[in-house]
């Protein structure tokens, strides 16, 4: 483990949002950006217990904390070949890292940082491991491009990996209020709901073809968010009434990425075309924009706290946040 010292500038200003359709009540956030160390390449983000936030810095092999009051940051090497791809907070209130490049799962203690790795079966090959949940069992799921999704049963220690229906694509993942797993399928265009007794996927399809559903995110209802890649869109899937709907992103070449609901079902995706982070009102049917203060940012994936939206800027070698002005 090493130490950083960084401070965070605020770079972004307040921001009033402007709706794409029906008008919304305009509302001010500020953006702040906190650089991490060069080369860095953070993927993923997950708000820590004690304030700070976890981060993935892919390109090092190393999962990075950041302190947001400080600006300082610190380091975790996760071992030779590691590069890291998603982090969660688990219930046990460590992060838990799906590390592609040593194919396994990773949990840091967040007191002695000391690295505890469960790698996939040898017999099952490069996973392309993506992100993970856990379950109310404290069951562990997680994705992997490379065709699988899996299980890790933190008690035992067992990894059970399964086969995707249609192959590769399994990239984002969550767990709704009533304990269902979700993930959804980039490259297979679908999202599927787990059995968590066989391990068996149903795949749910969205109504627009080859729409490259990336991540997935439930809401407080247990209703389903889909960020569309490919579609530039979000797509909503309801499993009490088996009923899809979608909207286009706005501007000419939206690129939607991450999706995040916060704890007020707020509706938040970040936009790889518009180098920005959006919020949709599912009451009016509208967005409401908040540019990046930094170029080419690339946020790959938000998550968030009371108060607080954060994303990794994989582009930039910086974290992000949305916060309510005051």
């Amino acid at each position: 483990m090493r130490g950083m010292g960084l401070f965070g500038t605020i770079l972004g200003a307040i921001f009033v949002l402007a709706s794409q359709r029906s008008p919304a009540a305009p509302e001010a956030y500020v953006l702040r950006e906190y650089p991490v160390p060069a080369g860095s390449h953070p993927h993923d983000v997950a708000p820590a217990a004690d304030g700070g936030v976890w981060y993935t810095a892919q390109t090092a092999g190393a999962l990075g904390h950041l302190d947001p009051v400080t600006g300082k940051t610190r380091y975790v090497e996760l071992g030779e070949r590691s590069a890291p791809h998603g982090v969660i907070v688990g219930p046990d209130g460590a992060p838990w890292v799906t590390d592609g490049g040593l194919n396994a799962i990773v949990r840091v203690d967040p007191r002695s940082m000391s690295v505890q790795r469960y790698p996939l079966p040898a017999d099952r090959g490069w996973a392309n491991l993506n992100t993970a949940t856990f379950d109310h069992r404290g069951i562990l799921w997680f994705t992997g491009q490379g065709g699988v999704y899996g299980r890790l049963d933190p008690k035992t220690g067992k990894v059970e990996v399964f086969d995707a229906p249609r192959g590769s694509g399994p990239y984002g993942i969550c767990t709704t209020p009533s304990g269902s797993v979700y993930y959804a399928s980039l490259a297979g265009n679908y999202i599927a709901r787990i059995e968590l007794t066989t391990g068996r996927a149903t795949i749910l399809e969205p109504p627009t073809p080859r729409q490259g559903a990336r991540r997935v995110w439930a809401d407080s209802k247990g209703r389903l968010w889909v960020s569309e890649w490919n579609a530039g869109q979000v797509g909503l899937y309801d499993p009490g009434t088996d009923r899809w709907r979608e909207w286009r992103l706005p501007g000419s070449t939206p690129m939607a990425y991450a999706v995040f609901v916060d704890g007020r079902d707020g509706v938040w995706l970040s936009d790889f075309g518009a180098n920005a982070l959006l919020q949709f009102d599912a009451v009016h049917e509208s967005f409401a924009m908040l540019k990046l203060p930094s170029a080419g940012a690339g946020v790959r994936q938000l998550l968030g706290r009371s108060g607080e939206v954060w994303g990794a800027e994989s582009g930039t070698d910086k974290l992000v946040v949305a916060r309510p002005a005051k």
